[in-house]
């Protein structure tokens, strides 16, 4: 998918993706992983989310990776924040307390970038790439975090006929086989959601699952 796709749409301000409250999902199951404190937590393609600040109430450390520079800056205004800056061959970090955002490309980072990542989260990621670069998405940038790295993946389940992506439709088969060479995949929680989603209802969309899955890096061999 065209960066610019993702640029105008947060220019233009067309970013229902966005929810103005952490993920009721990450505060129901985040618990089960047991992260110790003072962990770090990726957060790819992070957008300005809510759940970054949630993380670090919790007394964890948070590297977010973001595309859109606007979304990044908008983020730390948002919470009266004043970043510091420092550029790298990652891109542009703005980092404030316990919370480094990274403006690049989540492709671009590497098992450096990552050493320190005791847990992922992805509410939003997964599901906003085209089949290609999810197959891209799993087989590089998750095989670049380390040993024993535990995840929430949340997705969504509908006919993808029926309605055009982003966000896309990513069947359970579909994580179990991406993840499957190097995680163990546990499905925590599945749940009817169409109700309360008139939007894709008002697209034709006539069913509407999200999923919860827990992974765990496995150690190397």
């Amino acid at each position: 998918m065209n960066p610019d796709f993702w640029h105008q749409r947060w220019r233009e301000g067309r970013i229902g993706f966005h929810q103005d409250r952490p993920t009721p999902l990450l505060l129901k199951h985040w618990p089960a992983l047991g992260v110790a404190p003072g962990s770090r937590v990726f957060v790819p393609l992070a957008g300005k989310s809510l759940d970054m600040a949630w993380f670090a109430a919790q007394g964890l450390r948070v590297l977010g990776v973001e595309l859109s520079r606007l979304a990044v800056e908008q983020f730390f205004a948002e919470r009266g924040l004043q970043p510091e800056t420092r550029e790298s061959r990652y891109g542009t970090h703005y980092r404030a307390g316990a919370i480094e955002l990274i403006h690049g490309d989540a492709f671009g980072l590497d098992e450096a970038a990552l050493a320190e990542c005791a847990a992922v989260f992805d509410r939003a990621a997964l599901i906003a790439l085209p089949p290609p670069l999810r197959q891209r998405y799993a087989h590089e940038l998750y095989r670049r975090l380390p040993p024993r790295c535990q995840g929430l993946l949340i997705t969504l389940e509908y006919p993808q006929h029926e309605k055009d992506g982003p966000p896309f439709s990513v069947p359970e088969g579909e994580v179990r086989a991406r993840y499957a060479g190097d995680w163990d995949v546990e499905t925590l929680e599945r749940r009817d959601i169409l109700a309360q989603q008139p939007g894709f209802r008002d697209e034709g969309v006539t069913a509407l699952e999200t999923v919860v899955y827990r992974l765990r890096r496995r150690a190397a061999p």
